[in-house]
């Protein structure tokens, strides 16, 4: 077993809406599956399982476009064990910093990194690896505002454009696939690993372990995983144990 093996993250997702954990299929707010009323014991659980980092989302917030569950992710960030990325409504400065303060090891920024280059700039200049892009992606197009609004940007140009502004990573979601385990959209995620000089994080679609050991195959660094986890499709031990045994 290679370190590069080794190095595939699988990253459970928690999704948090009315401070509860969640999955909103394709991004809408109107198609909720609820999972759990305690996101923390949530986390604690996806920890003892061994998950790697957790990725934890305020839904309300990239709706509102500011932070509305940061008290539950607090908690969450203060009771880990283990890296957390935040991600929803974080536009500003402020926002981050606040996130920093609670123990986010990893900010997503999505909105605002296509509103306001500047202050994406200035969040890299202060937090430097702890900032990662997630760029959300609709038919091709990017989406912002919890996925709701949709824009005439090119996904594949965007990441360019924010791997040359100097961010650390991107996260890539295919919108369309999100919460539906139809897998994962291999061929926009292969384009942007042979492209970037940067890492790229998959997200939406995964339905199955060897989803994930294609991931790794070619090249993300990791993967969000949501709906299959939750409905137990497969377990987390047993993708663990799949993407860190893969032949390379």
């Amino acid at each position: 077993m290679t370190a590069a093996a080794v190095a595939f993250e699988v990253i459970p997702a928690i999704d948090i809406r009315d401070g509860r954990c969640v999955r909103l299929f394709q991004g809408d707010y109107d198609q909720e599956t609820r999972y759990s009323d305690d996101p923390l014991a949530t986390a604690r659980d996806w920890e003892d399982l061994g998950a790697p980092r957790l990725h934890v989302v305020d839904l309300d917030g990239a709706r509102a476009g500011m932070p509305v569950n940061h008290g539950v992710m607090a908690a969450i960030a203060a009771a880990s064990g283990v890296p957390i990325e935040v991600s929803g409504g974080l536009r500003t400065l402020e926002d981050i910093a606040a996130a920093v303060r609670y123990g986010a090891g990893r900010i997503q920024i999505g909105s605002a990194a296509v509103r306001d280059p500047a202050m994406l700039a200035a969040a890299i200049d202060a937090y430097g690896e702890a900032i990662c892009v997630s760029i959300d992606a609709r038919d091709g197009r990017v989406a912002t505002d919890g996925w709701e609004k949709a824009t005439d940007l090119d996904a594949v140009e965007f990441a360019h454009r924010m791997a040359e502004s100097g961010v650390a990573r991107v996260m890539v979601t295919d919108i369309g696939r999100d919460s539906t385990l139809t897998g994962p959209n291999f061929e926009l995620l292969g384009r942007l690993v042979d492209q970037l000089a940067i890492p790229v994080v998959a997200s939406g679609g995964v339905a199955a372990v060897s989803d994930l050991v294609r991931l790794a195959e070619i090249g993300c660094e990791g993967a969000i995983v949501g709906k299959a986890l939750y409905e137990g499709t497969f377990s987390l031990p047993e993708a663990l144990t799949a993407v860190r045994s893969r032949p390379c």
